[in-house]
């Protein structure tokens, strides 16, 4: 019985370059989805927490500019 990775990287090596780049970075990302998932599962609950404590009135909004600002001094 033939080993299909085997098979699948023979056939990938004849790919053109372009191809084989867009088959390594499509394999790349179907490994990455479970973590992508886990990771925007939980910035959803970041941002729908820190919403409630604005709309509660517990936390202050800051000008973008004024972030802007601090971020270009810090950068310096």
């Amino acid at each position: 019985m033939s080993d299909p990775v085997t098979e699948l990287v023979q056939r990938g090596c004849a790919l053109e370059l372009k191809d084989r780049e867009r088959l390594v970075d499509q394999l790349l990302e179907s490994l990455n989805e479970p973590a992508a998932a886990q990771l925007d599962a939980a910035w959803e609950e970041e941002i729908a927490r820190r919403l409630a404590e604005y709309d509660r009135g517990e936390v202050d909004a800051i000008a973008a500019e004024d972030v802007f600002a601090k971020a270009r001094r810090l950068a310096r």
